[in-house]
């Protein structure tokens, strides 16, 4: 069967950053916490029925200091060590099985989860030219990995009712600061539409031509 590759402005994926438990103890993330899963799970479920990548990104460090990023050294404080419960996902985090053709999980040590990751390569092999990004924290590892997405011509949404952080004028003017700077668009999980990725064989004409 043939079908039209999916416009720049349709995500073909949805990627998820560091639904884990050490990133969710402080407040104010602790307190809304159960607000965020259910945008992120409902998000997850609606990419699913779709067809669309999913993509669970999450961060783990090394117990020797190896991987720790500059500011865990200075502080002589790490987070989601390996072993260690902190780096577990949220027990209510639903994203579904992460073992089939449209799911995987990648694992960063980095705020943006191109660094040192094969992301880049896992987007490319699904032809996604669009996705949708949700976690945690938003100045931090979900505008770095927004950004990055932006230098590899991929369009980003994030996902308003499933990203937040501990300090709120950093969400705001975050999301801002990609909007303007970047032209992603900031709209709530239900107004996000999803498709399956392209994959050859898939397409033979680009949308709306012929």
């Amino acid at each position: 069967m043939t079908r039209e590759l999916p416009d720049e402005q349709t995500c073909t994926a949805f990627v998820v950053v560091d639904m884990q438990k050490d990133f969710f103890a402080p407040e104010p993330l602790a307190r809304r916490k159960a607000q965020i899963v259910a945008a992120v799970n409902a998000t997850a479920a609606r990419a699913r029925a779709a067809g669309a990548l999913v993509v669970n990104v999450r961060t783990v460090h090394a117990p020797d200091r190896s991987t720790w990023a500059l500011d865990m050294r200075d502080d002589g404080q790490g987070v989601v060590i390996d072993g260690t419960e902190g780096a577990e996902m949220l027990d209510e985090l639903d994203l579904g099985p992460l073992d089939t053709p449209t799911s995987v999980e990648v694992t960063k040590t980095r705020d943006d989860a191109f660094v040192r990751t094969d992301l880049a390569s896992i987007l490319a092999e699904h032809s996604v030219r669009a996705l949708a990004l949700a976690g945690v924290q938003t100045e931090a590892c979900v505008a770095l990995t927004a950004a990055s997405a932006y230098a590899y011509d991929i369009r980003v949404t994030i996902v308003s009712d499933a990203v937040a952080t501990t300090s709120g004028d950093y969400h705001d003017s975050t999301l801002s600061w990609l909007a303007d700077q970047y032209r992603q668009s900031v709209r709530p999980a239900d107004e996000i539409e999803f498709t399956a990725p392209w994959r050859p064989g898939d397409v033979s004409e680009e949308p709306g031509s012929g």
